[in-house]
């Protein structure tokens, strides 16, 4: 789909909140991106990104024996989006990662929250946080 007929499948109100967001926070510089991913699924990107090495290779523009994890990691949507995720938060007591960056969350760190999404509270991130900081041993697969 088009970005434009994406656009089209969106509710008004999710819209007009997406602009308030993005007006209201208007004036923060750097920190934290917040991505949104709508309609969204791991799988496809990872078909997407092998689909465009493939195009890359077979328009001479790309030679097999390049392709790495680098490569395909810079064919995925969040190639331009500051890298994988330290952090994925699970809501709502679920402990899957239903086709949610597969690829990206390799490494990261995976926290489990019993509460719905809207009831999160900062306290709840505040600890996410605290035991990121204090009580992890990041081994990046070593």
């Amino acid at each position: 789909l088009s970005s434009n007929q994406i656009s089209q499948q969106i509710p008004q109100a999710v819209k007009q909140g997406l602009k308030q967001m993005v007006d209201e926070t208007a004036h923060c510089e750097g920190g934290l991106t917040l991505n949104i991913c709508m309609s969204y699924g791991s799988r496809g990107e990872i078909v997407n990104a092998a689909r465009s090495v493939a195009t890359n290779v077979m328009q001479g523009n790309l030679d097999v024996s390049s392709i790495d994890e680098d490569c395909i990691q810079g064919h995925l949507l969040t190639a331009q989006r500051g890298g994988d995720p330290d952090i994925l938060i699970r809501t709502s007591g679920e402990l899957r990662i239903s086709n949610f960056l597969l690829w990206q969350l390799a490494y990261a760190e995976f926290f489990f929250i019993d509460k719905a999404w809207p009831a999160i509270e900062k306290e709840d991130l505040v600890e996410v946080i605290r035991s990121f900081a204090n009580g992890r041993k990041r081994r990046f697969g070593k």
